[in-house]
Order: C-alpha cells, then structure tokens, then sequence
C-alpha cells in the first residue's frame, strides 16, 4: 500500500478513537477524529453541529490531500464524498455491554463523576446519550446502527477490516498493521 489512508469506524465504545490514536502514533502519522468536524466547539462540547459543506472543506483543508493519515469516527449520512479517499476502512464491532459500560467511563472521566450522576448537570444528557447508543445493535437502515453499517462497509471501494474492539488494543493495532503493511 504505497499510501496510509485509513478510516477507522464502528458505534460509539467500541473503542474506534483509541484505535485511531494508537494507530496513527506507531504509524507517526496524523490522527483525526469526525467529531471535531461534526462538532462546533463549544462549551460544554456537542451541544451545535456543523453544517455539512463546512464540515467537508474543513476536512479537505487539513488532511484530506495527504498521502498519510487515520481518521476515526462515524461519517453516517455526510461523509460518503471521502470514500474515495480511503485506502482501507476498519470495522470495530463490540458488543453493546461493552460499549455501554465504556461509554459510561468516558462520560465521567470527561465530565466529571458528580457531573454524570443522578442529580449532576450532565446525569440527563448523558442517559439520554446511552439510551441512544443502546439502540446501534437493534436499529435499520434509518438511524445509525449496526444494519447500516453492515450496508455501507459492503457497498466500499477499497479493502475492509473487521474487528472485535472488545480484544486488547496493541493487538488491535498489529491486525490494522498487518494490513497495510506490504509483504516481504
């Protein structure tokens, strides 16, 4: 693979960033992640999305011509004009205990354990978070969900990897790496 352009998705747990982080360090290549083109900053993060148009030229703007990086996250209904770009996608399936109790661990850690808590600022927000993800495995082709998944990986390009983020992250990273890596 003469270029490193991976895109690396999956529900939210299933550990998809880490693996994009991980990745991009021993590739020592960028690592960017959707939501920080979804997502306008705000304070507290996720409250205003961007529109669609800029989200992409931000993109194009600050990695999309390079020949070397990993990009994580979900690009469900906006992304697809990047497909081209990708030299290999990876899917990290987990399953949703997993994910949940990982989710729930994030939540806190960002915002604070008092934050998430019955009573906390961010207690409602968050169960409202979790209800949602809760849905993934369950869900159609409508809303963002493993079936739609299922339909975009098969309708790619360019190569896919499919793993089980529940495995240990090193071992995650050597199975991406085996894959882009050429032969000897």
């Amino acid at each position: 693979m003469k270029s490193r352009r991976i895109h690396i998705t999956g529900a939210s747990g299933a550990g998809v960033t880490s693996l994009g982080r991980a990745l991009a360090d021993v590739l020592a290549i960028p690592h960017h992640d959707t939501d920080d083109y979804f997502w306008q900053p705000t304070s507290p993060p996720y409250r205003h999305t961007r529109e669609k148009a800029d989200r992409l030229r931000l993109m194009q703007e600050m990695f999309l011509a390079r020949a070397e990086w990993v990009l994580s996250g979900s690009l469900d209904g906006w992304g697809d004009p990047l497909i081209a770009h990708f030299d290999l996608v990876v899917f990290v399936h987990t399953a949703q205990a997993v994910r949940l109790r990982r989710l729930r661990a994030r939540e806190a850690k960002r915002f604070g354990a008092d934050a998430v808590e019955p009573g906390g600022w961010r207690h409602r927000e968050m169960e409202d978070f979790i209800e949602w993800a809760s849905r993934y495995d369950a869900g159609d082709l409508t809303v963002r969900s493993l079936q739609k998944h299922q339909a975009w990986l098969a309708a790619l390009p360019c190569p896919v990897l499919r793993l089980d983020g529940a495995g240990p992250l090193l071992d995650l990273v050597q199975d991406v790496l085996a894959a882009v890596t050429p032969a000897k």
